[in-house]
């Protein structure tokens, strides 16, 4: 099958710290695929390689085949990649609307000159970003609350918010990190007939961390474990929830029962 994102050799240190280790992974389009492990084991560092918060000290990463080493995070985003946080980063004092328009600004098409002379580019380009953004809205069953600040806002619908912002850039590799923490067992089980359905209806490709294993192990067709920044299993839920090493080293003792 074509492959969306592929990670060869992985190595990233911060000072004399390795916080990944020579990690391989690929990602075929049309996937969802789960990223694993303890707290600290480097999950959050290797999306953000990916989305090129980091430059990684060794390896290479290839989206649709492009290597994307050292690009800025705007340049990895028009390659059509978007991503959610483990701690929501949504525009406090912006509206939620206003949340969704400006992360399609990468892609605005016309200049400070078109601003100020209000040309038909750039009336034309306005009117087609907010179109889009108000269809994200009512996708997202937030048209009501188009106006309100996401602080006034429930934690779950937060995490729409952010999750619709995602999809604004038309991503086709969606990267969610933790989209599951903080929510309760009924949202957590809400939250994953949605993301089916977001996989569904915008033919993307998801890779997830996520530390709820009832919502990867539903979700994932294939999960890579990183334990201290190394991988110690990969594969289908069955054989990864059934690794010894897993079981030890993510999940605890006794821990086969849980999941």
């Amino acid at each position: 099958m074509e492959k969306e994102l592929e990670i060869r050799g992985l190595t990233h240190r911060f000072g004399g710290l390795e916080a990944l280790t020579n990690i391989d992974l690929t990602l075929e389009k049309g996937s969802i695929a789960g990223l694993i492990g303890p707290n600290g084991a480097g999950k959050t560092t290797a999306f953000n390689i990916v989305s090129g918060f980091y430059v990684p000290s060794e390896g290479d990463i290839l989206i649709n085949g492009r290597r994307i080493n050292g690009m800025k995070p705007h340049e990895i985003a028009a390659m059509k990649v978007g991503r959610t946080f483990q701690n929501i980063r949504l525009w406090s004092e912006m509206s939620v609307l206003d949340n969704i328009l400006i992360a399609q600004y990468y892609r605005l098409g016309y200049n400070t000159a078109d601003v100020f002379l209000k040309t038909k580019r750039y009336k034309s380009r306005e009117a087609e970003l907010t179109k889009t953004a108000w269809e994200l809205l009512d996708i997202f069953k937030l048209t009501d609350l188009a106006a309100e600040y996401p602080k006034n806002i429930p934690y779950g619908t937060q995490r729409r918010v952010e999750i619709a912002r995602a999809l604004s850039l038309e991503p086709e590799l969606l990267m969610l990190d933790e989209p599951a923490a903080g929510l309760s067992t009924a949202d957590a089980m809400e939250l994953i007939d949605y993301i089916f359905w977001l996989h569904e209806r915008f033919s993307l490709t998801i890779w997830m961390i996520e530390h709820q294993m009832d919502v990867v192990m539903t979700l994932c067709e294939a999960i890579t474990v990183i334990d201290f920044g190394k991988e110690i299993a990969a594969g289908t839920p069955d054989e990864v929830k059934n690794n010894p090493a897993v079981i030890k080293a993510y999940l605890g003792t006794g821990a086969r029962q849980r999941v």
